[in-house]
């Protein structure tokens, strides 16, 4: 493939519903860690690639730099509204998750669900420690794809490590194996060691909280104890908050699997 025509191919990826564009080092590391589908890897120099690969992550350096091509850094900086700084970027194909299997699945953790996210990099940011604590699943409503780039980007590219997906409508979750529990500052305080690992959390934006609609329909609304005064946190921070209390709360720490 010449060179320039990876602009146009890195321009249309960025809208199909089928792929994925991985900017940067960070998301092809992870992509890599958890056989991801890669399509197409490029770089800017490859030199520079094996030393970071060298350096950060050892265990996939030599498949990485097998893949990547070097490619014009003039191309390099057009693939992308802002060039990672790495130099570095990828195309895969999106694993394919059917949110309705998800919902109906008995679950040994539990799942988050973001309803309407307004920011795309704090949507990555709840993908990215919901991969770190070992969640069932990420699902989101509104109109934002929780695959859209900037959300790859702050994810790190750990999309790859659990199921992401986005939901039609509420009305999905009526067909939830377990109980939908509505994260609300006026609900009972949260008790992790309590909490069903089939529970699907549902984390509404900052400013508007939780709608009226997804509220009537939660089985329970906990609350996340908090210092008088401080009125909420930012939505990854919650995210990872409830999830973290509910693992350190599992026997030797760990999830029930």
């Amino acid at each position: 493939m010449l060179d320039g025509s990876l602009i146009p191919r890195f321009g249309r990826a960025r809208r199909d519903p089928a792929l994925a564009v991985l900017e940067g080092f960070h998301p092809l590391k992870h992509a890599l860690r958890f056989d991801a589908e890669l399509l197409e890897v490029v770089c800017r120099d490859p030199d520079e690639l094996a030393r970071l690969a060298q350096r950060l992550a050892p265990d996939v350096a030599e498949r990485m730099c097998a893949l990547a091509r070097p490619i014009e850094p003039a191309v390099f900086s057009q693939l992308a509204p802002l060039a990672p700084a790495t130099g570095v970027m990828s195309l895969a194909a999106r694993p394919v998750s059917d949110p309705a299997t998800l919902l109906a699945a008995e679950r040994a953790a539990p799942a988050v669900l973001l309803e309407d996210p307004r920011d795309l990099g704090n949507m990555g940011a709840c993908v990215r420690v919901s991969a770190g604590a070992d969640a069932a699943a990420v699902l989101s409503t509104g109109s934002h794809d929780p695959w859209h780039p900037d959300a790859l980007r702050g994810a790190a590219g750990l999309h790859f490590a659990l199921p992401v997906c986005r939901l039609d409508s509420l009305q999905m979750l009526n067909a939830r194996s377990g109980p939908l529990i509505a994260l609300d500052p006026g609900g009972e305080p949260l008790d992790p060691a309590a909490l069903d690992p089939r529970s699907i959390l549902a984390f509404g934006t900052e400013r508007y909280g939780l709608s009226d609609e997804l509220s009537a329909i939660a089985d329970a609304r906990v609350s996340i104890p908090m210092r008088t005064g401080v009125s909420s946190l930012n939505l990854a921070t919650s995210v990872a908050a409830v999830l973290f209390a509910w693992r350190l709360a599992q026997p030797a720490g760990q999830p029930s699997s």
